[in-house]
């Protein structure tokens, strides 16, 4: 497969699923922006969505003063911002339109419908009158592009590309989401919630949930633990369970598993980036993550998961500098 073409699709589910990470973070904010707070709380929420982004600086320039409102509209709205939902859904549509050829009709349409339709609901006024109800819908757009991908798609270069892309930039956005909220949370790291009593216990319960709801997990944690809702736990969950679909541990075992389908001359290096970090993850164990500090970890995991976005873009795609 040509180089250029790759790239595209490799983008194109990027964007795709970067939409989908920023609407889950934004319909989380804004639903615990709708419980019992305090002002100040409320605004540390949003000030850690803009963390996520590395967007502070960025926001902070060009308005001032934060508000919902104006953090809504930077990350859904705001063209000038190119991790905004509508300028991923426009990437997306313009790499996919590139790589046409390359595409069943079926991944096409519901491309650029996507983008064709998040313009009107826009117009229309939909992310003011009912901001979840939007959140949702782009979420359920990003699942039905992969659903349609895998229902429709040879099995070939430009599919392993594509899933190579969602796959990346999961495990990115889950290491941010992890990162970024656990230093926002009041206890320290493995902290246990029983250990703040009264009003703080139910704070603690709202915060890890809202983790888990920004990545579909808290029925899975449910599941899985059946217990009270702690810190170590979450981590553990998010982390290093390979069942859990946007843990760290599955998504690299879907990266190394796809990079070992599409090798070729150049990409020893990157493969044995990726493996070395996929068994970094498979055999830790939570104990000694927070015996080291989860901050430090998710930190090394980011800069590692760069190189390795890098080492995939010099071995198969367009060069960053270059493009």
């Amino acid at each position: 497969m040509l180089s250029r073409t790759a790239d595209h699709l490799f983008w194109m589910a990027r964007y795709t699923e970067r939409a989908e990470n920023t609407a889950r973070m934004l319909d989380v904010n804004y639903q615990t922006s709708l419980l019992p707070q305090s002002a100040e709380v409320a605004e540390q929420g949003w000030w850690a969505m803009l963390d996520i982004s590395e967007l502070t600086e960025v926001f902070d320039h060009k308005y001032g003063l934060l508000s919902r409102d104006d953090v809504i509209d930077f990350m859904v709205r705001d063209m000038t911002n190119a991790s905004s939902i509508m300028s991923c859904l426009r990437a997306a549509r313009e790499n996919a339109r590139a790589v046409r050829g390359s595409l069943t009709t079926e991944v096409w349409e519901t491309v650029n419908t996507t983008w064709l339709e998040v313009q009107r609901l826009i117009a229309d006024g939909v992310l003011k009158e009912d901001p979840a109800r939007f959140f949702e819908w782009v979420k359920f757009r990003s699942h039905l592009a992969r659903g349609v991908q895998f229902g429709t798609m040879l099995k070939d270069d430009a599919f392993h590309f594509m899933r190579l892309g969602t796959f990346l930039e999961r495990a990115d956005n889950t290491a941010r989401i992890l990162d970024v909220k656990f230093q926002a949370s009041n206890g320290r790291e493995g902290e246990e919630p029983e250990a703040n009593p009264g009003q703080g216990a139910h704070n603690d319960f709202y915060h890890w949930a809202a983790i888990l709801r920004s990545v579909s997990g808290f029925e899975v944690y449910r599941k899985v633990y059946r217990a009270v809702i702690t810190p170590q736990r979450v981590a553990e969950l998010l982390i290093l369970r390979p069942d859990m679909p946007r843990s760290l541990v599955s998504s690299m075992d879907e990266v190394v598993a796809i990079l070992h389908t599409v090798r070729n001359q150049h990409s020893a290096e990157t493969e044995r980036q990726a493996g070395k970090l996929h068994a970094d993850l498979k055999y830790a164990r939570i104990d000694d993550i927070f015996a080291v500090g989860l901050h430090a970890y998710l930190t090394s995991f980011l800069e590692r998961i760069g190189d390795l976005g890098n080492g995939i873009s010099r071995d198969f795609l367009v060069p960053l500098q270059a493009a």
